[in-house]
């Protein structure tokens, strides 16, 4: 019995020293989770990037008479007005003002000004965009302009009497010069007839996915004419990327 306190002492203190150890022990295995949470999803970001370039490699079997170059998105502008992102190829590259640009499924949009190593991009959706378009099933044509970024795109001042439905696929015209033709642009998602004007209003839903991929081609045109409303010398200065986020950031 003299030494019970003894054995008391000994047993609080293999308590204490296995609660710490366990405690030790669930703080490794709660950070060894993070981490393989974290793996996860940088091989799930791997993965659908790699379905991307899987993507844009089928498209490119339709762009063999064409001259184009892998780059990918870098940055999104931040300022609602403005869809615009950077691309990570510039002068360096050969990239031109008026470039077209495109993901696996249809056009996004075109190069607006060009720095050394990066190229600044205006989307479909922008206030300025406007891009000239063609039923594929009924051949009828057209301006789809953009609207922003978060509105349907708008086929402008489309008479009433021409062939144009809900689902038909729009493509580039070709005309201009800008864009080369045959590339999809949009699907018809709603037609409105103004009984007053004898105009409809057309909607349209991007075939590209603005804002989402990461790697794009930048097709060369035949001739590259310069943007409406853009300067073709602008460069894209700390000011201007001031107003970008990173891409990862908005994903």
């Amino acid at each position: 019995m003299v030494d019970a306190p003894v054995r008391l002492f000994h047993t609080l203190s293999n308590n204490f020293v296995t609660r710490q150890k366990i405690q030790t022990e669930n703080t490794a295995l709660r950070t060894q989770q993070v981490l393989l949470k974290a793996q996860l999803q940088r091989f799930a970001a791997l993965e659908s990037e790699n379905r991307q370039l899987n993507q844009l490699l089928a498209a490119t079997e339709h762009l063999k008479k064409q001259r184009y170059r892998l780059a990918r998105l870098l940055l999104v502008n931040a300022d609602p007005l403005l869809n615009e992102v950077i691309v990570d190829k510039g002068e360096k590259e050969g990239i031109k003002v008026g470039q077209p640009v495109l993901d696996a499924n249809g056009v996004m949009g075109q190069v607006i000004s060009v720095d050394f190593f990066n190229s600044r991009v205006l989307l479909l959706t922008d206030f300025r965009s406007a891009i000239p378009v063609q039923d594929v099933r009924s051949d009828a044509r057209g301006i789809l302009v953009g609207r922003g970024r978060f509105a349907k795109l708008l086929l402008k001042d489309i008479p009433g009497t021409m062939d144009i439905k809900v689902n038909d696929l729009l493509v580039t015209s070709g005309l201009g010069g800008r864009f080369p033709p045959g590339y999809p642009v949009g699907v018809v998602s709603v037609v409105n007839m103004n009984v007053a004007t004898q105009f409809a209003s057309i909607q349209v839903d991007s075939s590209a996915q603005l804002n989402r991929n990461r790697p794009v081609l930048l097709i060369s045109p035949a001739t590259a004419a310069s943007p409406v409303n853009s300067n073709s010398k602008t460069k894209i200065s700390s000011k201007t990327s001031s107003k970008f986020i990173k891409k990862d950031s908005v994903e």
